[in-house]
């Protein structure tokens, strides 16, 4: 991922805010079909080619990895800042367990009477490794809950901004201009600037909901959301974290993530009732100042729920499991930057799952007239953003060593190596205990239906069959300036431009409509595509129809690196506009460090008439 400078942040907008208003391509997830089409000239690199682009991605996360520390080295703790009298949080500092740790999760808080209220404290601190962790603390000192609603809740979270102001937030700080009542969070923004993405939802892109364009929460300030979770928000997992344009990687490779959960998938995937939940999430995280790169190493180190997997060791967590009693896991990739493929091994052979949902969509249950289903994977690549969940039968006695691990992911000649690392141990109990709630007892009255008039209807019914009123060619691209890299998404026939909030949107389109939409990549690395606010429909690969186990509902998808002959890598989507989102928001590549470097763009979507 070449070389890097910190981010410039272009999110300062003039005008009012918030108004109501070496080798072959890595597998696509789940596959990639054979590339087809006629030839694109140019001329493959030879090996001394790969291999000086590889001396030089080594070269350049080196350089990034300091730009990172550099920028935020002022960060050794917390800023004095006053605090409200009833406001109870203290500053805990962002703790991470050691190496090797027991499984363990975050506080799971659960909506009552069709509200969950949370207050939160956006906190900073510095580890022993010295890099810096962001995390969320709620009042009583716990971090990063896992946040529980129903569709049709309101989800209110009082986030709190006790980040430090460092010194060098004043050459940082960006006019704001609002309109008396439309004012979103602060008037200007600092490098300790702060907001919240819930990834994956439906809410609306307003202010106080989900809204990262224009929302700006400075130390020292508290900002109030309350969405609504759509009634037709399928049940399943989401995620929330900061999305402010130019520091999204360093808040996110710091950790400050969290779960957000639908309750009620039991409604739709009958098998899933009464079955004990995991809720995994997998960051990265920078890797010590003491580990020089080299070609062997990773990008970055990883952690699961907080628990270090560290190089060269990767001393995995451990799971007890208790024997005969499947179990439904739910995993996030909650990191920055890595890719995980992740895979069930007992005793070093692959074992299948049953999926029953991909980014927070039940399997098959889009239709209002059929519950959902279970596909079976051996592995799924998940991009940054992505999510996964499957159940999970623990292995018999005669197993010796069972592990989750993510197998080694090709990102690229430009790309950061991710390879294959074991992500947690698992080991079986001698006893029937239960350290996690089933599914059924977070929402007990939440009963399964007993016929297809009462299943709840999900927003996609139709969208396969709906003809698009728009086609549109969009690419990933770069270049690089002599220093640097500038990374682009580019609509087809216009110029290509980082990202940019004074420029007009990219695209302008109407709710209500439905569009296709092809995404190539250009570029010699992968890159994932994520829109926010919706969810789009996987309709081929590489100009090839996918099977209708991978015809399936998603909100980020990989996109391989070009290989420098031939086609360029592509996947055709359906985009479905048909719900009650009006507004701009934002589709970009979801690898934050070629988000914040330019990677992304504007939508807006205009009322019906």
């Amino acid at each position: 991922m070449r070389s890097y400078l910190i981010p410039v942040l272009f999110l300062a907008v003039s005008g009012s805010a918030c108004r109501h208003g070496n080798s072959s391509p890595p597998p696509l997830d789940p596959i990639v079909a054979p590339q087809t089409g006629p030839a694109v000239p140019r001329n493959p690199p030879n090996v001394l080619e790969q291999a000086a682009a590889r001396v030089k991605v080594v070269t350049n996360r080196e350089n990034h990895n300091a730009k990172i520390r550099e920028a935020w080295n002022a960060m050794t703790g917390f800023a004095n800042i006053p605090k409200d009298p009833s406001w109870d949080a203290v500053s805990h500092g962002c703790k991470r367990e050691a190496p090797g740790a027991s499984y363990r999760e975050s506080p799971h808080l659960v909506s009552k009477d069709g509200v969950l209220s949370v207050a939160l404290s956006y906190q900073t601190s510095v580890g022993e490794d010295g890099n810096v962790r962001f995390c969320y603390i709620t009042p009583d000192g716990e971090q990063d809950p896992s946040l529980h609603v129903r569709p049709g809740d309101h989800l209110k979270i009082a986030l709190r901004n006790d980040t430090p102001v460092t010194q060098s937030a004043s050459t940082m700080a960006m006019e704001m201009s609002h309109t008396s009542g439309s004012a979103c969070g602060s008037r200007s923004m600092t490098d300790a600037t702060t907001n919240l993405h819930f990834h994956g939802t439906n809410a609306r892109p307003v202010c106080h909901e989900d809204e990262v364009l224009k929302t700006m929460i400075n130390p020292g300030t508290v900002f109030n959301y309350d969405l609504t979770i759509p009634v037709d928000e399928p049940p399943g997992l989401y995620w929330y974290h900061p999305h402010v344009h130019g520091l999204s990687e360093a808040a996110v490779q710091g950790g400050a993530t969290g779960a957000l959960i639908v309750d009620g998938i039991e409604r739709v995937i009958p098998e899933t009732i009464g079955m004990i939940q995991r809720t995994m999430m997998f960051r990265d995280q920078l890797l010590p100042k003491t580990i020089a790169q080299s070609d062997k190493t990773p990008g970055w180190d990883v952690s699961l729920n907080g628990i270090p997997i560290l190089f060269p060791d990767y001393n995995a967590p451990t799971l007890e499991m208790i024997p005969g009693r499947s179990e439904i896991w739910r995993l996030v990739n909650a990191a920055a930057d890595a890719m995980f493929d992740v895979q069930l091994v007992y005793d070093g052979v692959p074992q299948p799952f049953q999926v029953v949902s991909l980014d927070a969509v039940p399997i098959n249950s889009q239709n209002a007239t059929r519950r959902g289903t279970s596909i079976t994977m051996s592995n799924y690549v998940m991009a940054p953003g992505s999510r996964i969940e499957f159940i999970v039968t623990p292995p018999n006695s005669s197993v010796k060593k069972a592990q989750l691990i993510s197998r080694a992911v090709d990102t690229g000649p430009g790309g950061d190596l991710d390879p294959e690392r074991p992500l947690l141990n698992i080991s079986m109990k001698e006893s029937d205990t239960r350290p996690f709630p089933p599914v059924a007892a977070l929402a007990p009255e939440l009963a399964l239906p007993q016929n297809a008039e009462s299943y709840p209807k999900l927003r996609f019914e139709g969208l396969d069959q709906t003809p698009p009123s728009a086609q549109r060619k969009i690419y990933f691209s770069s270049a690089e300036t002599g220093t640097d890299t500038n990374f682009f998404i580019v609509v087809d026939g216009q110029e290509p431009a980082v990202f940019n909030a004074h420029l007009p949107p990219s695209i302008t389109t109407t709710q209500g409509l439905t569009e296709e939409w092809t995404i190539e990549n250009r570029t010699d690395e992968l890159h994932t595509f994520h829109i926010h606010q919706i969810h789009f429909l996987v309709l081929e690969i590489n100009g090839v129809p996918v099977s209708p186990s991978e015809a399936q509902y998603r909100d980020v998808i990989n996109v391989p690196y070009w290989s420098g002959t031939g086609p360029y890598p592509s996947v055709k989507l359906r985009m479905d506009f048909r719900g009650p989102y009006v507004g701009d928001f934002v589709y970009h590549c979801h690898i934050l460090e070629h988000e914040d470097k330019g990677m992304m763009a504007i939508i807006r979507v205009n009322p019906q008439m």
